[in-house]
């Protein structure tokens, strides 16, 4: 009989990835915005794979959110990918807001924390949608209407 030689198994080495990133999340009402800022770059700004200005029209979603990069003076400095799900045009729009601040809150705390903080852009805007009560006639606050006498 041959004796067999034991043969250790192959230890999978888990891959390690330097991230050359700064991911964050920004939220407003349903709406949910992963955000990733590449401390390089053109300040190009892709949301789910469409350019920022094709994805939110306007002049006001605009300066809506150019408004962290106008503010810490780091407008085409930056790069940003952004995936938004969830939520209609405003909140998306309110998440990707807040988690481009949070993301470049990250990127210099002492330099730009203050300056976000000031104008109110890293705190999560907790206001929702109110809940359908029973009773209501479909509606939060709507009451049926009673008949007279």
């Amino acid at each position: 009989m041959a004796k067999k030689t034991e043969e250790k198994p192959e230890v999978k080495k888990s891959k390690t990835f330097k991230k050359d990133y700064i991911p964050t999340v920004g939220r407003r009402r349903e709406a949910v915005a992963r955000v990733r800022l590449y401390p390089k770059g053109s300040g190009a700004i892709p949301v789910n794979a469409k350019p920022i200005e094709e994805y939110f029209r306007g002049e006001v979603n605009k300066v809506a959110y150019m408004t962290p990069f106008v503010i810490t003076d780091t407008v085409n400095k930056l790069d940003t990918t952004v995936k938004v799900a969830g939520g209609g045009p405003s909140g998306q729009l309110g998440a990707v807001v807040h988690g481009i601040a949070r993301a470049i809150e990250k990127f210099d705390k002492e330099k730009y924390r203050p300056l976000l903080k000031k104008k109110g852009l890293l705190t999560r805007d907790s206001r929702t949608r109110e809940r359908r009560k029973v009773g209501m006639g479909g509606k939060a606050r709507r009451k049926k209407q009673s008949p007279k006498r």
